[in-house]
């Protein structure tokens, strides 16, 4: 049997969030807002078959594929999975297998996966009432950021993006990235075609997001998407950095404004970034969401 992949498109959200919202995964790469934004680089391809969400997709050239999403026969599905990898000649690999999965896979296909796991792709899991109220010993430097910024700007506002409010995003994202160099490096110029098709496609996605004004003008923004249904996705989070406790303040405000039914808050990878990874630390995250790759062991199998 032939698997009948197709593109993601906007217009597949309802069904695939029909399987992923009920599912246990809380890392990013299920987030709708992500699979879509990023299918320009990763090719992402889905497919249901026996009651699963199934995904696919190229990194550096390569075939992967994510861990099916639903009910049934999972072991069957996964050899399905396995025949569609051997069909079009290339290894079976998985990525973003958390551990429960990864326990789930060597219950049922024992001894013919090889496990493997890279800090700089671990996803940061904090408590969403943590990041609202900042509470505690721990937080004291975040306090002090903010307090400096309500000082500094008493008439500050925080305000949902709306359509209208997105060319202002987009100006602080060009003004960000001529500030950065994003036309130089391959990772922040990615990043930005995939946060543009966001903006630009924010309702149908079904983003939300926040924007902070300051001293007359822009100061942050961000946006993101429920991951599960305890679980929400903090997708980009950008600031003026000539504005002192923009970041921590937008920080907060929209993690006040995330309804309470979600536990936890995901903000993603720091890909190895020695900056990016201690400003994630200083936040204290609850959990770092370790995924592994499953390569199958080709050897192992009967011909």
């Amino acid at each position: 049997m032939r698997i009948e992949f197709k593109d993601i498109e906007l217009k597949d959200k309802e069904l695939i969030t029909s399987f992923t919202q009920h599912s246990p995964y809380r890392h990013c790469d299920w987030s709708f807002s992500n699979l879509c934004s990023w299918r320009f680089l990763y090719h992402t391809q889905f497919a249901v078959l026996g009651g699963y969400l199934l995904l696919r997709f190229r990194a550096d050239g390569e075939r992967f594929y994510m861990m099916p999403v639903g009910q049934g026969n999972l072991a069957c599905v996964l050899e399905e999975l396995i025949q569609d990898a051997r069909q079009a000649g290339e290894p079976f690999r998985m990525l973003g297998i958390d551990a429960d999965s990864r326990r789930e896979l060597e219950a049922l296909l024992p001894n013919r996966f090889n496990f493997t796991t890279d800090r700089d792709y671990a996803d940061y899991l904090y408590l969403r009432t943590d990041l609202a109220t900042l509470q505690g010993k721990k937080f004291q430097p975040k306090r002090n950021h903010i307090n400096k910024f309500k000082r500094t700007y008493p008439h500050y506002t925080y305000t949902p993006i709306t359509p209208d409010r997105i060319p202002e995003c987009l100006a602080l994202e060009a003004e960000w990235c001529r500030a950065n160099d994003c036309d130089q490096h391959e990772g922040t110029g990615n990043e930005r075609q995939a946060l543009t098709y966001a903006l630009q496609h924010f309702d149908e996605l079904g983003l939300t997001g926040g924007i902070l004004h300051a001293g007359g003008r822009i100061a942050a923004f961000t946006f993101g998407m429920p991951i599960n249904e305890d679980t929400f996705g903090i997708h980009v989070e950008k600031a003026d950095t000539r504005i002192e406790g923009a970041y921590a303040m937008i920080n907060q405000e929209f993690a006040n404004h995330i309804p309470q039914q979600y536990t936890y808050l995901n903000r993603e990878e720091d890909l190895g970034i020695e900056g990016l990874r201690k400003a994630k630390l200083s936040y204290q995250p609850v959990l770092l969401l370790d995924k592994y790759t499953a390569s199958l062991r080709e050897t192992s199998v009967e011909p």
